[in-house]
C-alpha cells in the first residue's frame, strides 16, 4: 500500500482525507495545515495524525495529496516532488502557467507521477458514454451553482468553468483555434458569471457558461455530432443519447421518422446508458494508486491539468 498524506484539512481536504483512510490502496499516514485551531480540531475529531510541518509530512509517505488553497498548490507540489514524492493535485493545478509548466518539468526531472483532481472525469454520468462521444461538431455547456464564498478568490472560470474546459478537451482531438469570452462581476472581486466560446482547428465549437450566483445548481453538457446527440447531466448523474440512422423500409408504428427536403428518411432512437453509481474522488485518488503502481500515465495528467489551465486563462485574458 502506498503510503498517503493530505496538505490541507479544509472542506474538501476532511474529504480525501476519509476517502484515503477508506481505500484499500494507500495507507492513510496523515496531514499538515497550516491553520493549527482547525487542524487541532480536526485531529482531535477524526484521529488523523497531525505533522508540525510540510516537509515533516512529505517525508513521511510516498504520495503527497495536495488539497490546498491554489496559491499555494506550487509551492506544496515543489517541495514533494523534489523530495522524490509522487503529487495528487487539486483543480486548477496552480495560480499560473509558468507554475504549470514547471511543476511539469520538475516531475519530468525526477521521475515521479501526478495527477490533477478534475474529478467530473470519474463521473458516472460521464464515463458511461464517453466511449459514444466520437467526433463532436458542437458542445454546449452549463455550469450554475448557488453562492458559496469559498472559492471566490479566484474567478468563476477557475472555480466552475476549468471542469467543463478539462471535459471537452478530453474528447475534442484537436488544438484550440480561437477563444472568445465575457465575463461580469457582481459580487466578488473577480468575474462571479462568464460565457465563453472556443473554437477548435477541426471545426468543433465549444459554448461554455458557468455562473456562482445562481438561483439554482445545474451541470449540464450537450455533445452534438453528425450520428448522436449526447446529453450528460453531471448533477443528476443521467446520460441521453439520442442516435439517428437510416429508416428501415419498414418502420415499426411507434418508431419516430424525420423525412428531409431531398425525401430521405431516418429513425431516431433513444437510449438511457446504465450509470453505475461511485464515489468520483475515491475513484480518481484510487486510479492515480494505480497508475503509480503500474508506472503507467494518470487518466488526468500533469500536461491535461496545465493545457486545461491554458485555455481558462486565455479566457480570462478576453475579460
Amino acid at each position: 500500500m502506498l503510503k498517503a498524506g493530505v496538505l490541507g484539512a479544509g472542506h474538501l481536504g476532511k474529504i480525501h482525507l476519509r476517502l484515503l483512510q477508506e481505500s484499500d490502496q494507500y495507507e492513510l499516514v496523515g496531514f499538515f495545515d497550516p491553520f493549527t485551531e482547525n487542524a487541532k480540531k480536526v485531529a482531535k475529531e477524526f484521529g488523523y495524525k497531525l505533522f508540525d510541518s510540510v516537509d515533516e509530512l512529505i517525508d513521511a509517505v510516498d504520495m503527497v495529496d495536495i488539497v490546498t488553497p491554489t496559491l499555494s498548490h506550487f509551492e506544496c507540489a515543489e517541495k514533494a516532488i523534489k523530495k522524490g514524492k509522487h503529487i495528487f493535485i487539486e483543480k486548477p493545478i496552480t495560480n499560473t502557467l509558468k507554475e504549470a509548466e514547471d511543476i511539469r518539468a520538475l516531475a519530468k526531472e525526477y521521475s515521479v507521477r501526478g495527477q490533477v483532481g478534475h474529478v467530473e472525469r470519474f463521473n458516472p454520468a460521464f464515463t458511461a458514454v464517453k466511449e459514444m462521444v466520437g467526433t463532436p461538431m458542437f458542445i454546449e455547456t452549463h455550469r450554475l451553482a448557488e453562492f458559496n464564498p469559498r472559492g471566490t478568490d479566484v474567478p468563476v472560470v477557475l472555480d466552475l468553468m476549468i471542469h467543463d474546459i478539462d471535459i471537452i478537451l478530453s474528447v475534442v482531438n484537436s488544438p484550440v483555434k480561437n477563444v472568445h469570452a465575457s465575463g461580469v462581476s457582481v459580487i466578488s472581486e473577480t468575474p462571479d458569471i462568464a460565457n465563453a466560446r472556443i473554437e477548435f482547428e477541426n471545426g468543433c465549437v465549444a459554448n461554455l457558461t458557468a455562473s456562482r450566483i445562481s438561483m439554482k445548481n445545474m451541470r449540464k453538457t450537450r455533445f452534438f455530432q453528425r450520428d448522436a446527440y449526447i446529453s450528460v447531466d453531471f448533477l443528476e448523474k443521467k446520460s441521453e443519447v439520442v442516435r439517428m440512422k437510416s429508416a428501415p423500409e419498414n418502420p415499426d408504428e411507434f418508431a419516430m421518422i424525420l423525412q428531409n427536403a431531398e425525401g430521405i428518411k431516418k429513425q431516431i432512437y433513444y437510449d438511457n446508458p446504465t450509470v453505475t453509481p461511485n464515489n468520483a474522488i475515491l475513484d480518481e485518488l484510487n486510479s492515480f494508486a494505480d497508475a503509480i503502481n503500474n508506472n503507467t500515465t494518470p487518466i488526468v495528467s500533469l500536461h491535461q491539468g496545465t493545457e486545461a489551465l491554458r485555455v481558462a486563462q486565455q479566457i480570462i485574458d478576453c475579460f
